[in-house]
């Protein structure tokens, strides 16, 4: 019988109650015959990886970490200075010096993880803190910055 509850585990009534509200709701948010169909059809292509939930992102990442989240479609920002970026920059990053990071955000996406980089990696913190203030929440800076990545020889690009 489905109601019953067994006196022969020497749990208490509400104990086994609790267990099993537990067991329903890990079982139901997991999905089954309740769950929506995903309608067939055509997709929009992925530009890059989703903006993944804010306590799933570091604010901060290692070098290796960001080559991973860069191979995976992350948009790289860099927010050093043209002189800086011209002697040697990630490739495919996007310069935005850091005075102007506040009045570019639309040149920054806002529905892709993003990885903020400078020179040693404290402007990169700088830059990711005004993009989460500015309601971005998959935002991480690079530590170590570009002297890390070219010192673990990672590409680097030469020129504007």
């Amino acid at each position: 019988m489905l109601g019953a509850v067994s006196r022969s585990t020497n749990q208490p009534p509400a104990t086994i109650a609790w267990l099993a509200l537990c067991a329903a709701l890990v079982f139901g948010a997991c999905g089954g015959a309740g769950q929506a169909a995903t309608p067939a059809g055509p997709t929009a292509p992925a530009v890059g990886p989703p903006a993944p939930a804010v306590d799933s992102l570091a604010a901060q990442v290692s070098v290796s970490q960001a080559s991973a989240l860069r191979d995976a479609g992350a948009f790289v920002l860099d927010v050093r200075e043209p002189h800086e970026w011209a002697a040697g920059h990630i490739p495919d990053a996007t310069l935005i010096p850091l005075g102007q990071l506040a009045g570019r955000l639309a040149d920054v996406p806002h529905d892709r993880t993003i990885v903020v980089v400078c020179r040693s990696g404290n402007r990169s913190a700088e830059g990711r803190d005004i993009l989460r203030r500015a309601g971005l929440a998959a935002v991480t800076s690079m530590s170590g910055g570009m002297n890390d990545w070219a010192a673990a020889g990672l590409p680097v690009t030469i020129g504007p």
